[in-house]
């Protein structure tokens, strides 16, 4: 692939006798694009995220971000888990502030800029002088995007960062990510189960098998839809075709495995 900037080589994933991630995984993402993992719970999917953000290891093979093995958590890897995370002693907005701690290019008042644009694109302009504790755990996953993005980090991993919205914040944040991912060139590898989320947010899909997890299809939806995406496409038949046929394709795996 072209500009490969994120690349897995031959990567093995092992917890004692649990052989997690198939051996010879390979895959490559390019630059600014924008990959979703799909498949079944436990096969691995979160598994392949955090040894890309460094949180685990390979057991073999190696994982390689513009042609250099990843090594520990850095801001070049900005991550958001399925659980919020948020810390209980900061203001919602120093929250974010937080995620640019390390941002030497910026001045403060550069800094106060950012946290307010991602804490208005969320929804928590209000909230910005609260505490954690007083808002909802929907809100708290809200704060931990916030300060991802604001973070500014070259690839986002997001571990099904919506599953806790509601469904009218989730196509909102859905559209802007797609937004926010053309206008600022983040290459992002996004978890999820659901099925209509990962045809509206892909440039390509990556379909899992059970665990040991191997790839069972690559999807272009790029190809399909073009780089830029409305929540009208939902209402399209080209969209309602590929969502039914992954959908099936899901199935068939998933029915495969038991």
């Amino acid at each position: 692939m072209a500009d490969c900037h994120l690349v897995f080589d031959r990567v093995t994933k092992q917890f004692g006798p649990l052989l997690v991630v198939a051996p010879t995984f390979d895959l490559a993402i390019a630059r600014n694009e924008f990959v979703v993992f799909l498949g079944p719970s436990g096969c691995g999917k979160s598994t392949l995220l955090r040894m890309v953000g460094g949180l685990e290891t390979a057991t073999s093979g190696a994982i390689r971000l513009e042609g250099l093995p990843v090594g520990p958590p850095d801001r070049r890897r900005g991550m958001v888990f399925q659980s919020y995370s948020s810390f209980p002693w900061l203001t919602v907005a120093g929250n974010v502030l937080f995620g640019m701690r390390y941002r030497r290019d910026l001045a403060a008042g550069e800094k106060r800029e950012r946290a307010e644009r991602y804490l208005h694109l969320v929804g928590l302009s209000e909230f910005a002088d609260a505490y954690p504790n007083r808002v909802s755990g929907g809100m708290r996953q809200r704060i931990a995007i916030a300060r991802t993005l604001a973070a500014g980090s070259d690839v986002l991993l997001m571990d099904e960062p919506f599953g806790a919205l509601d469904a009218q914040r989730r196509d909102s944040l859905q559209a802007e990510l797609r937004r926010i991912q053309q206008s600022d060139a983040k290459t992002i590898i996004f978890v999820t189960h659901d099925v209509e989320e990962a045809v509206f947010l892909a440039d390509r899909i990556v379909v899992f098998s059970q665990r040991p997890e191997r790839i069972v299809s690559e999807i272009d939806v790029a190809g399909a839809f073009g780089p830029e995406r409305s929540l009208a496409l939902r209402d399209e038949e080209r969209f309602f075709r590929m969502k039914t046929d992954l959908l099936h394709l899901v199935r068939r795996t998933a029915g495969a495995a038991r």
